[in-house]
């Protein structure tokens, strides 16, 4: 069997958000990647993502592609490891390694579909055929619009629920719209120097956060994510901005994080991600991935997350989507998503879509 085609897929597709009224208006740009074999099997994968897309597009066409076409994909690891050591000059980290990562997962999805088994099930075997999910909300800076959204969400069957802001009366607004027992999080994308954040760490400490996500700027600050940890009650949590998956790991074992998001569509797939798995389960590091998208990325999240011993909650953007390139398949109930059971990613991925939102 031969690679014979790697095709990134550009799409835009609009949502709606604000305690499901539709309030507001907005689009998502998505980068789907599809591997086709000269044996008529073909995966999916997703590679990162937002801004950066249509730069990620760009490398998977122009210099990731023509390097898999001709290649055996049987063996994922191997092949991975090659095409990724022929790019290390254009580093670890950003569109090289994201488009890697997509061409990863799309790889694993090929190997299921010729085992004829679920990805899950060629990491080990499921432990649960649900995986928990937050609600990860839009930012709204403003206080009543926060709470609203976050008790919408629990209302709608979510049991935690994770913010994007960054003023205290939105946190406090918050935790009384979800109630005391409900797990907050909250996520400020690295807005703060280490003072400002130690100084908000301690302000927030009354709110009972389940994890405070990013919280400096540069994120790789390590000292100053370790002061918080220490000098504050507020968990700690972060690893989407990491430099590598060997940033990952280091995460752990400095004691820098008490909760370690990986981001499969980010470091290198399901492949990379695994190593960094087993640092944290070894060093007994709570793993959350970071998975804010509705794409093969968040499917290969479920499968990961369902191989775990322990449990781990995936994150589920709480926004109305025009439309679902995986139908329901990446739909949350009850706070929970199903890990499915075909072979591969074990979703179909609806081409009318697909079609409908390519902006590429």
């Amino acid at each position: 069997m031969k690679i014979v085609a790697v095709e990134p897929i550009l799409l835009n597709i609009p949502f709606g958000y604000g305690a499901r009224g539709q309030q507001s208006r907005a689009s998502m740009q998505l980068l789907f990647v599809r591997v086709d074999t000269d044996a008529g099997v073909s995966g999916w994968g997703e590679a990162f993502g937002f801004k950066i897309c249509p730069a990620t597009h760009a490398t998977i066409a122009s210099l990731l592609a023509p390097a898999f076409v001709g290649q055996d994909p049987s063996d994922v690891a191997g092949l991975m490891g090659k095409v990724g050591f022929d790019f290390k000059s254009g580093g670890r980290s950003g569109p090289v390694q994201f488009g890697l990562s997509g061409i990863d997962i799309a790889l694993w999805d090929i190997a299921g579909k010729v085992a004829g088994k679920p990805i899950h099930a060629l990491l080990g075997g499921k432990k649960r055929d649900r995986v928990g999910a937050y609600a990860s909300l839009n930012g709204f800076h403003d206080a009543q619009r926060a709470a609203a959204d976050a008790a919408q969400a629990m209302s709608d069957g979510y049991r935690e629920v994770k913010l994007h802001e960054r003023d205290t009366a939105c946190i406090a607004a918050s935790r009384a719209a979800v109630g005391a027992a409900t797990p907050l999080m909250v996520d400020v994308n690295c807005v703060w120097s280490p003072d400002e954040a130690l100084a908000m760490a301690r302000e927030w400490e009354p709110y009972n956060l389940t994890w405070l996500e990013e919280p400096v700027w540069p994120p790789e600050d390590h000292a100053a994510m370790k002061r918080i940890r220490t000098e504050t009650r507020v968990p700690v949590s972060s690893g989407e901005n990491a430099q590598s998956p060997s940033d990952l790991i280091a995460l752990v074992r400095e004691g820098i994080v008490d909760v370690l998001q990986p981001d499969v569509i980010k470091f290198g797939g399901i492949t990379e991600t695994l190593p960094v798995m087993r640092a944290a389960a070894a060093a007994g590091v709570r793993l959350s991935p970071h998975s804010p998208y509705i794409g093969p990325g968040l499917i290969a999240s479920i499968h990961l997350s369902a191989v775990m011993d322990e449990d781990a909650i995936c994150e589920r953007f709480y926004l109305d989507f025009d439309a679902s390139p995986l139908g329901s398949a990446a739909d949350a109930t009850n706070g929970t998503l199903p890990v499915p059971d075909g072979p591969g990613l074990g979703v179909t991925v609806d081409e009318a879509v697909i079609a409908r939102y390519r902006v590429d």
